[in-house]
């Protein structure tokens, strides 16, 4: 009798293992985004470390002949000792121009302010813009809170480090414990699906990584060239930025037309100039070529990722919007479409209306 209900509970429709396993991950992976969704967030910035680490460490086992986890050692002790490198070559120049920046940009805002009170509109408009709200209680508390989320993004950088450590030292272990969680007639797709998902997010941080290097590196020279002070401090925040499409370099852009306003309005100009011609070569020329056989995502649904990402969680999701998106596509294109639409025979007319 046990036999029988034992098989009965196996066969029987309502407790399939195929959509169970599918339901209960969906159902954690909901609870997690409704109760902890920033949880989820510093967990998938850990995953993109680890992917890092990982996939340096692939690269230098397969040049050097290393053992991988070996290879994740001399990663880390590489970036260790650049960063000790720069800290001691360039992080004191690189500070105080960060310093002259702070200086320099209030003044040159105040003096785009003067500028524009010049003009018949320009009260009205600066009537709107004032900064005596900061100056109130909630200003206080928005300042409180800004130092709160400073430590907290401390911790969450430390706990993002560890993990990435973690997966690049043994990923198999994650990776098992994922695909446990499918029916054992899921775990070879699954596995694949998960293998796809992986080194998408490798070929995509390869292609943000060098983007981003261009970028900095076109933006200080061009600002160098037409004469806009700390062009190096400058060039190093549109690097930062452009790991946010779209929306990063328009920040970028920022504090370099402000610097430009402060030695005239051609250099203004000028400065517009260069961050709309390294942002137009980017978007247009760089990323396409290096993107050809990498990721490719349509400018659309990369902006309403972003819109989607930033509006539910702020600066961390509008970061982590793109590679997100990459996933989420992925698993649509390896499961939805690849093994489920796919699958499908069509009919005679579909058939012939295609061919029409």
């Amino acid at each position: 009798m046990t036999d029988d209900l034992t098989h009965h509970d196996e066969t029987s429709p309502g407790w399939a293992p195929r959509p169970v396993s599918l339901a209960v991950l969906a159902a954690v992976l909901i609870l997690v985004l409704i109760f902890a969704p920033d949880v989820l967030l510093v967990v998938f910035t850990g995953l993109l470390v680890g992917v890092f680490f990982g996939g340096s460490a692939d690269w230098l086992a397969r040049r050097l002949g290393l053992n991988r986890i070996f290879g994740v050692f001399v990663v880390i002790a590489g970036i260790i000792a650049a960063l000790v490198m720069f800290g001691v070559g360039f992080a004191p120049v690189v500070a105080d121009q960060f310093e002259q920046l702070l200086q320099r940009v209030p003044e040159a805002i105040s003096d785009l302010r003067d500028r524009i009170a010049q003009y018949s509109w320009g009260d009205a408009l600066l009537a709107r813009a004032t900064p005596s709200a900061l100056l109130s209680a909630e200003g206080g508390a928005s300042a409180a809170g800004a130092v709160t989320s400073t430590f907290g993004a401390l911790g969450n950088m430390i706990i993002m480090l560890f993990i990435g450590l973690y997966v690049a030292l043994a990923p198999t272990i994650y990776r098992k414990g994922v695909i446990a969680m499918l029916a054992p007639s899921l775990r070879s797709q699954g596995k694949d699906v998960l293998m796809e998902i992986v080194n998408t997010l490798k070929r995509w941080l390869l292609a943000q990584l060098f983007a981003m290097a261009i970028v900095g590196v076109l933006t200080w020279l061009g600002l160098w060239a037409i004469g806009v002070p700390l062009a190096p401090v400058l060039g190093l925040i549109a690097a930062l930025l452009a790991f946010i499409p779209n929306i990063g370099p328009i920040l970028a852009a920022v504090p370099g037309v402000l610097l430009g306003f402060s030695q005239g309005p051609t250099i203004a100009l000028l400065a517009v100039g260069v961050y709309v011609a390294v942002q137009s070569l980017e978007s247009y020329v760089i990323t396409p070529l290096i993107q050809q056989e990498q990721v490719s995502l349509p400018p659309a649904l990369i902006i309403s990722a972003q819109l989607l990402m930033g509006t539910l969680f702020g600066i961390l999701g509008l970061a982590l919007a793109t590679p997100l998106a990459a996933v989420g596509l992925t698993l649509v294109r390896e499961t939805y479409v690849a093994r489920y639409l796919e699958r499908e025979q069509p009919d005679a007319r579909s058939v012939g209306a295609s061919r029409r």
